[in-house]
Protein backbone atom coordinates (compact mmCIF):
# COMPACT_ATOMS: atom_id res chain seq x y z
CA UNK A 1 0.00 0.00 0.00
CA UNK A 2 1.02 3.63 -0.78
CA UNK A 3 0.97 5.59 2.24
CA UNK A 4 1.13 9.20 1.92
CA UNK A 5 2.47 11.97 4.28
CA UNK A 6 0.10 15.23 3.80
CA UNK A 7 -0.04 17.86 6.30
CA UNK A 8 -3.48 19.34 6.42
CA UNK A 9 -1.43 22.90 6.95
CA UNK A 10 0.51 22.20 3.79
CA UNK A 11 -1.13 20.92 1.13
CA UNK A 12 0.77 18.98 -1.31
CA UNK A 13 -0.76 19.59 -4.70
CA UNK A 14 1.26 16.69 -6.37
CA UNK A 15 0.03 13.89 -3.83
CA UNK A 16 -3.41 15.10 -3.79
CA UNK A 17 -3.21 14.84 -7.48
CA UNK A 18 -1.84 11.08 -6.76
CA UNK A 19 -4.42 10.01 -4.41
CA UNK A 20 -7.01 11.39 -7.55
CA UNK A 21 -5.92 9.37 -10.25
CA UNK A 22 -6.52 6.53 -8.01
CA UNK A 23 -9.78 7.10 -7.18
CA UNK A 24 -10.32 7.97 -10.84
CA UNK A 25 -8.89 4.63 -11.68
CA UNK A 26 -10.94 2.66 -9.24
CA UNK A 27 -9.04 2.53 -6.14
CA UNK A 28 -9.96 2.95 -2.30
CA UNK A 29 -8.20 5.65 -0.04
CA UNK A 30 -7.74 5.86 3.42
CA UNK A 31 -7.55 9.83 4.77
CA UNK A 32 -8.33 12.14 7.70
CA UNK A 33 -11.24 14.12 7.94
CA UNK A 34 -12.29 16.62 11.10
CA UNK A 35 -13.59 13.63 12.75
CA UNK A 36 -12.05 10.07 12.19
CA UNK A 37 -9.99 8.51 9.45
CA UNK A 38 -12.74 7.74 6.98
CA UNK A 39 -12.16 5.15 3.48
CA UNK A 40 -13.13 5.88 0.13
CA UNK A 41 -13.96 6.14 -3.49
CA UNK A 42 -14.67 8.01 -6.79
CA UNK A 43 -18.35 8.42 -6.16
CA UNK A 44 -18.86 7.25 -10.08
CA UNK A 45 -17.13 4.68 -10.17
CA UNK A 46 -20.06 1.83 -10.25
CA UNK A 47 -16.81 -1.10 -9.15
CA UNK A 48 -15.37 1.09 -6.64
CA UNK A 49 -18.35 2.03 -4.89
CA UNK A 50 -19.38 -1.76 -5.17
CA UNK A 51 -16.21 -2.90 -4.02
CA UNK A 52 -16.13 -0.56 -0.82
CA UNK A 53 -19.80 -0.95 0.21
CA UNK A 54 -18.68 -4.99 0.42
CA UNK A 55 -15.63 -3.92 2.17
CA UNK A 56 -17.60 -2.35 4.99
CA UNK A 57 -20.58 -4.85 4.62
CA UNK A 58 -23.00 -1.38 3.25
CA UNK A 59 -26.24 -2.47 1.72
CA UNK A 60 -27.13 0.19 -0.35
CA UNK A 61 -30.64 -0.45 -0.16
CA UNK A 62 -30.83 0.16 3.26
CA UNK A 63 -27.96 2.31 4.09
CA UNK A 64 -27.85 6.39 3.45
CA UNK A 65 -24.73 6.69 1.65
CA UNK A 66 -22.50 9.84 2.38
CA UNK A 67 -20.04 11.40 0.23
CA UNK A 68 -17.67 13.79 0.49
CA UNK A 69 -17.41 17.29 -1.74
CA UNK A 70 -15.07 20.14 -2.66
CA UNK A 71 -17.27 22.62 -1.54
CA UNK A 72 -21.04 23.27 -1.94
CA UNK A 73 -20.87 24.27 -5.50
CA UNK A 74 -20.04 20.79 -6.49
CA UNK A 75 -22.45 19.36 -4.02
CA UNK A 76 -25.14 21.35 -5.63
CA UNK A 77 -24.07 19.11 -8.80
CA UNK A 78 -25.22 15.53 -6.78
CA UNK A 79 -27.90 16.64 -4.39
CA UNK A 80 -31.29 19.20 -4.20
CA UNK A 81 -29.91 22.31 -1.83
CA UNK A 82 -32.19 25.34 -2.38
CA UNK A 83 -32.65 28.69 -0.47
CA UNK A 84 -33.20 27.32 2.99
CA UNK A 85 -30.68 24.16 2.79
CA UNK A 86 -27.65 26.38 0.91
CA UNK A 87 -28.24 28.82 5.00
CA UNK A 88 -28.05 26.01 6.70
CA UNK A 89 -24.49 24.61 4.59
CA UNK A 90 -23.15 27.70 4.75
CA UNK A 91 -23.52 28.26 8.18
CA UNK A 92 -22.23 25.06 8.95
CA UNK A 93 -19.55 23.83 6.68
CA UNK A 94 -16.81 23.27 6.37
CA UNK A 95 -17.21 21.15 9.59
CA UNK A 96 -18.03 17.69 11.43
CA UNK A 97 -22.05 17.24 10.11
CA UNK A 98 -23.42 15.14 7.47
CA UNK A 99 -25.96 16.79 6.69
CA UNK A 100 -28.74 14.30 4.87
CA UNK A 101 -29.89 15.84 1.28
CA UNK A 102 -32.39 14.78 -1.44
CA UNK A 103 -30.05 13.22 -4.04
CA UNK A 104 -29.66 13.78 -7.62
CA UNK A 105 -29.99 11.52 -10.44
CA UNK A 106 -26.71 12.45 -11.73
CA UNK A 107 -25.52 9.89 -8.92
CA UNK A 108 -24.39 6.69 -10.10
CA UNK A 109 -26.69 3.27 -9.86
CA UNK A 110 -25.59 2.63 -6.44
CA UNK A 111 -27.85 5.56 -4.91
CA UNK A 112 -30.83 4.72 -7.30
CA UNK A 113 -32.62 3.05 -4.66
CA UNK A 114 -32.18 5.71 -2.45
CA UNK A 115 -33.69 9.06 -2.52
CA UNK A 116 -31.31 11.05 0.23
CA UNK A 117 -27.67 11.54 0.52
CA UNK A 118 -25.38 12.38 3.29
CA UNK A 119 -23.31 15.40 2.13
CA UNK A 120 -19.73 16.04 4.34
CA UNK A 121 -17.83 19.13 3.45
CA UNK A 122 -15.48 18.69 6.53
CA UNK A 123 -13.18 21.45 7.47
CA UNK A 124 -10.14 19.03 6.99
CA UNK A 125 -8.49 20.52 3.64
CA UNK A 126 -7.28 17.33 2.86
CA UNK A 127 -10.47 15.46 1.37
CA UNK A 128 -11.96 18.12 0.20
CA UNK A 129 -8.61 18.98 -1.79
CA UNK A 130 -9.25 15.52 -3.00
CA UNK A 131 -12.61 16.06 -4.00
CA UNK A 132 -11.97 19.09 -6.12
CA UNK A 133 -8.89 16.86 -8.02
CA UNK A 134 -11.17 14.62 -8.84
CA UNK A 135 -13.72 16.97 -9.68
CA UNK A 136 -16.62 14.73 -8.25
CA UNK A 137 -17.57 13.64 -4.81
CA UNK A 138 -15.78 10.93 -2.70
CA UNK A 139 -18.28 7.56 -1.14
CA UNK A 140 -17.01 7.94 2.18
CA UNK A 141 -17.48 5.98 5.08
CA UNK A 142 -15.71 6.44 8.86
CA UNK A 143 -13.29 3.73 10.21
CA UNK A 144 -13.68 1.87 12.93
CA UNK A 145 -11.01 -0.14 14.46
CA UNK A 146 -11.81 -3.45 14.92
CA UNK A 147 -11.55 -6.69 17.60
CA UNK A 148 -12.16 -4.07 20.42
CA UNK A 149 -14.66 -4.82 23.47
CA UNK A 150 -18.55 -6.00 22.54
CA UNK A 151 -20.47 -3.14 22.29
CA UNK A 152 -17.45 -0.75 21.66
CA UNK A 153 -16.43 0.97 18.64
CA UNK A 154 -13.14 2.67 18.52
CA UNK A 155 -12.50 5.47 15.70
CA UNK A 156 -9.11 5.82 14.34
CA UNK A 157 -7.30 9.28 15.14
CA UNK A 158 -3.91 7.97 13.37
CA UNK A 159 -3.27 5.64 10.84
CA UNK A 160 -0.96 3.16 12.10
CA UNK A 161 -3.74 0.59 13.44
CA UNK A 162 -5.27 0.93 9.31
CA UNK A 163 -2.06 0.13 7.54
CA UNK A 164 -2.59 -3.95 8.02
CA UNK A 165 -5.88 -4.10 7.78
CA UNK A 166 -7.70 -2.33 4.83
CA UNK A 167 -7.85 -3.42 1.33
CA UNK A 168 -6.91 0.39 0.27
CA UNK A 169 -4.78 1.06 -2.53
CA UNK A 170 -3.30 4.39 -1.08
CA UNK A 171 -3.28 5.75 2.80
CA UNK A 172 -2.78 9.07 3.56
CA UNK A 173 -0.68 10.06 6.97
CA UNK A 174 -2.16 13.34 7.90
CA UNK A 175 -1.55 12.86 11.59
CA UNK A 176 -4.28 12.63 14.61
CA UNK A 177 -7.49 13.33 14.09
CA UNK A 178 -10.56 14.32 16.72
CA UNK A 179 -11.43 10.48 16.78
CA UNK A 180 -15.10 11.28 17.01
CA UNK A 181 -18.24 11.00 14.95
CA UNK A 182 -19.81 13.64 12.64
CA UNK A 183 -23.03 15.28 14.12
CA UNK A 184 -25.80 13.85 11.48
CA UNK A 185 -28.65 16.39 10.32
CA UNK A 186 -31.72 15.69 8.12
CA UNK A 187 -32.49 19.04 6.38
CA UNK A 188 -34.65 16.97 3.30
CA UNK A 189 -37.33 19.84 4.80
CA UNK A 190 -34.73 22.68 5.31
CA UNK A 191 -37.39 24.51 7.63
CA UNK A 192 -37.49 21.30 10.29
CA UNK A 193 -34.04 20.02 10.09
CA UNK A 194 -33.47 17.12 12.28
CA UNK A 195 -30.79 15.94 14.35
CA UNK A 196 -30.28 12.21 13.68
CA UNK A 197 -26.67 11.63 15.47
CA UNK A 198 -25.51 13.80 17.88
CA UNK A 199 -21.79 13.68 17.35
CA UNK A 200 -19.02 15.88 17.80
CA UNK A 201 -20.52 19.33 16.45
CA UNK A 202 -23.86 20.69 18.31
CA UNK A 203 -26.83 21.47 16.23
CA UNK A 204 -30.07 23.86 17.59
CA UNK A 205 -32.55 21.33 18.11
Amino acid sequence: MNVLRIYPSSINTKAIDLVADTLRDGGLAVYPTDTAYAVGCSALNKQATEKLCRLKRIDPARHTLSIICADISQASRFAHIDNEAFAILRAYTPGPYTFILKASPTLPKVFKGRKQVGLRIPSNPIPTAIAGALDCPILTTTLAIPDVEPGETVYPHNVEPLAEQLDADIMIDGGQTQAEISTVVDITDPDNPVVIRRGIAPFPS
